[in-house]
């Protein structure tokens, strides 16, 4: 029996949700199952080939919902998780027990371990740090933005590598511990404790680009960084650089896509916060209702800076309405 699980690569929670689930499933479903893994990426176009569901049961965790018979399990948090009316009215017509779907977790990890407890019995005790650490960073609970951009805890280094990851192996290698072994322990191995000291020097060096170009008006943000490699920055660093912000949109790309980055300050005290994930939707995008983002083929780069501006303009002009200090 081979399960075959995709998950939202480059994501904290897209790896501990794929390690979670792997363990739900050896504990709960079948011990003998064989996993194989595979990340996917929102971007420009189709998001899944279907000719990569081979598994003789198929997962997908803490990503968009796939309307196919070939789909076996399924579990997401994100407001944006259905591409098309039809999906959501396909999902909502499933008979089985197996596909799930909670806008109001954090966490996909978090909303996978409730269900598993709660639905099939699944001891989450042993799973508690992975699940506490994947609600933080997926929910942006830190204590403050200086903690968010110190980089000291084990789960927010191993976030570090997993975003500016690009080894194909490296993530599905993570999954085999990530809900087995203590973070402490895992940011130790030499396969993961190798990379941090570059990526630090890489992450010190993104903070000062960001400083360089980026501006706040009207408690808004905006940053283009285009022009270097900075695939995997860590988004909390305009809110570190620029705290009486509200809201932050930002432009970068890598080599298969331009991408929008649209989020709020997790530290604001603003009210009235306008939905971002509808905001990205416009545009073919989606999220969450504090952060989301969109994504362009590399080709359409004008599409996506005059995309990013009009962003701008209209969460400058409700935050000048609505959150005047």
């Amino acid at each position: 029996m081979i399960v075959k699980v995709f998950y939202h690569d480059k994501c904290f929670d897209g790896a501990c949700s794929a390690s979670l689930f792997t363990r739900f499933y050896r504990e709960r479903i079948r011990r003998s199952a064989e996993f194989q893994y595979q990340g996917l990426l929102h971007r420009a176009g189709a998001l899944f080939n279907i000719d990569d569901f081979t598994g003789d049961e198929n997962t997908i965790v803490d990503f968009k919902y796939l309307a196919s018979e070939k789909l076996t399990w399924w579990f997401d948090h994100h407001q944006s998780a259905f591409l098309t009316e039809a999906d959501a009215e396909h999902f909502e017509r499933e008979p089985s027990n197996k596909k799930f779907f909670d806008p109001d977790f954090k966490s996909c990890t978090k909303f996978m371990a409730t269900v598993a407890q709660s639905r099939f019995g699944f001891d989450t005790a042993p799973v508690a740090e992975l699940v506490e650490w994947a609600d933080i960073v997926d929910g942006a609970s830190y204590e403050s933005a200086e903690v968010a951009v110190g980089m000291k805890e084990p789960a927010m280094r191993i976030t570090m590598a997993i975003e500016a990851n690009q080894d194909p192996a490296f993530i599905p290698r993570l999954i085999g511990l990530l809900a087995y072994r203590p973070l402490n322990e895992i940011v130790a191995t030499p396969f993961v404790a190798d990379q941090i000291p570059p990526l630090l020097e890489r992450h010190q060096r993104s903070i000062e680009i960001i400083r360089k170009h980026s501006e706040c008006v009207e408690q808004t943000i905006f940053f283009d960084v285009t022009g270097y490699d900075l695939e995997g920055y860590n988004k909390y660093i305009p809110y570190y650089l620029h705290p009486e912000s509200v809201y932050s949109v930002g432009l970068s790309k890598s080599s298969f896509r331009v991408k929008i980055s649209v989020g709020s300050n997790p530290w604001t005290g603003a009210e009235n916060m306008i939905n971002l994930a509808k905001i990205c939707e416009r545009y073919g995008g989606g999220g969450h209702a504090r952060v989301g983002a969109i994504s362009f083929p590399p080709g359409e780069f004008e599409r996506a800076t005059f995309a990013a501006q009009e962003i701008v303009t209209e969460l400058r002009a409700h935050a000048s309405k609505h959150h005047a200090t």
